[in-house]
């Protein structure tokens, strides 16, 4: 059966309340903007998000916190989005706050079928709370449990229709993790090949991962923060 789908919305039927779903991107670069537009229009609640940011008021993971469909984020930051400010004052949304490095550890081994590894990251601090801790070398590390998801929607330059994955340069970021650690991955491509067409050698993931591919006929790509250098006259 072909992964390729015309209708994205075709994707996520069976994404129900409460499920856990993997966002890739890094502030605004690499979204799965197409994907998350369509949750929202699906209007699934109680979710849980596993993503590095949470993207900003009016856009990316923002748009499913205005409509208040998500209830927990697992993100390692959160600073450019006021109404996750607001709704976490609220006690409306749950947030865990994890280290950027073992985010994506929690999901590179969620993804590799591994239950837990140890990291010295947060040793010491209120992250290591409740958990358990070992010495190896004289040295104190946190154990810390790995991370999977119901869905996992991520974004790519390239797809073959098997779904191996050619990403653009930084926009890779958490991507094929959240991938790699979803039981169900959706991914929104801006070009569409047949299988033989990308080199070996470039593929950034195996199409083993992917489930469902959406060629995305618009991509916003918003700049997060716009910075322009004042033009010289003299």
């Amino acid at each position: 059966m072909s992964k390729v789908i015309k209708d994205i919305h075709t994707a996520f039927e069976g994404l129900e309340d409460g499920m856990t779903v993997l966002a890739g991107g890094f502030g605004l670069c690499g979204i799965p903007e197409h994907s998350i537009e369509a949750i929202r229009t699906k209007g699934t609640k109680g979710l849980t998000v596993v993503s590095n940011n949470c993207g900003v008021d009016d856009f990316g993971l923002g748009r499913l916190l205005e409509y208040k469909q998500i209830d927990k984020m697992i993100s390692s930051y959160v600073g450019e989005n006021k109404i996750f400010e607001q709704q976490l004052i609220n006690g409306e949304l749950d947030v865990e706050l994890t280290p950027q490095g073992t985010l994506a550890e929690k999901l590179r081994s969620g993804g590799a079928g591994i239950p837990a590894f140890y990291t010295k990251t947060g040793v010491g601090t209120p992250i290591a709370e409740g958990k358990e801790t070992r010495e190896f070398d004289g040295e104190t590390y946190l154990m810390e449990r790995t991370l999977t998801g119901d869905f996992g929607i991520v974004k790519a330059q390239k797809s073959d229709t098997f779904g191996n994955l050619v990403f653009e340069k930084t926009a890779r970021n958490f991507n094929p993790l959240c991938a790699m650690a979803a039981k169900t991955t959706v991914v929104e491509v801006e070009e569409l090949v047949e299988v033989g067409e990308i080199d070996p050698d470039a593929v950034h993931m195996s199409g083993v991962y992917v489930d469902y591919i959406y060629v995305g006929e618009h991509f916003e790509k918003r700049i997060e923060k716009r910075t322009v250098k004042e033009a010289n006259h003299g």
